[in-house]
């Protein structure tokens, strides 16, 4: 099922892209731009794991650069039965993470400054458990195909808004002037659609499952409290640079958009809290102590 969806996502991006392509430069820019669609799916198959980490200037750590860190991380990988990925360091204030790679044994984790200060030892065991829980089921591939294609959609919309006023009776053009210019406003809003779908079906089921991985709900759900929080009053100058990366995050790290509405990336930070203590409940834990405990190096 997931390679399904991966096909399908990546056959309406590149739509969008070959459109917004024709839509710029006519026949010939549609033929071009599928193209490079064609290139830029195979390239973001392999490398866009790469891409999105400096886009936002991670740094990889081991064991002995962030021995916490790490340690937290290898704990949780074992306990999800994954093989060990690769930690990243982000330097920003605004606490957030997220995960890549596409596959469990390419994958990589990203932890910014901000969350390993605000957070305690066992809130970060929650939202790494989290980014665990979407490297198992296979969520980074989709996510980070989305995010490189996207952006990459938004960035010929923009040249096509800057240079395609020219004269469109001449080149081919099958849209026309109105058309052309609905195409650069709609194809971006598009992908942006996609990318809020991706993320906000799969963040209630990695919380889930992040929760069982690192075997306390209210962790996670006391982290995305501070998180969602923070997110409100301190930037994230990577991610306003780079919004088509937003949905990866596990909160939205972009000022604006906190809505639990179709124009939101990410689900309402309320109603994932909400299910995470419902889970606790069902799993007998409750109050203040079922945030202390469990095994691991955070114990």
């Amino acid at each position: 099922m997931n390679y399904f969806r991966t096909a399908l996502l990546l056959a309406v991006l590149t739509a969008l892209f070959v459109a917004v392509g024709g839509a710029v430069g006519g026949q010939s820019g549609m033929l071009i731009a599928f193209g490079v669609a064609m290139a830029m799916n195979v390239f973001a198959y392999w490398n866009s794991d790469k891409m999105v980490l400096r886009m936002h200037n991670a740094q990889q750590v081991d064991e002995r650069t962030a021995p916490e860190f790490y340690d937290i991380v290898r704990q949780l990988a074992a306990n999800a039965q994954l093989p060990m990925p690769k930690v990243y360091i982000i330097h920003e204030q605004q606490p957030n993470a997220f995960a890549t790679g596409r596959n469990p044994e390419n994958a990589a984790v990203a932890a910014t400054t901000g969350l390993l200060d605000m957070l305690t030892k066992e809130e970060v065991a929650g939202v790494m458990a989290h980014e665990l829980a979407h490297i198992k089921n296979r969520d980074t591939l989709i996510m980070t195909i989305a995010a490189t294609i996207g952006g990459a959609i938004s960035m010929l919309a923009q040249f096509g808004a800057l240079f395609g006023g020219g004269n469109r009776e001449n080149n081919g053009n099958p849209f026309g002037v109105i058309g052309m210019l609905l195409m650069i406003i709609l194809a971006p809003l598009a992908a942006g659609l996609i990318q809020m779908a991706i993320s906000r079906s799969r963040e209630y089921e990695a919380d889930k499952m992040g929760a069982y991985i690192c075997q306390r709900p209210l962790w996670l759900a006391s982290a995305l409290e501070k998180i969602s929080n923070a997110a409100k009053r301190i930037p994230f100058w990577q991610a306003e640079r780079n919004p088509a990366t937003a949905h990866m995050f596990i909160i939205n790290p972009l000022s604006g958009a906190r809505l639990d509405n179709l124009f939101s990336t990410h689900p309402d930070p309320r109603n994932r809290i909400a299910a995470l203590v419902r889970l606790a409940e069902e799993m007998g834990q409750t109050g203040r102590a079922a945030q202390a405990g469990g095994r691991g190096p955070w114990g």
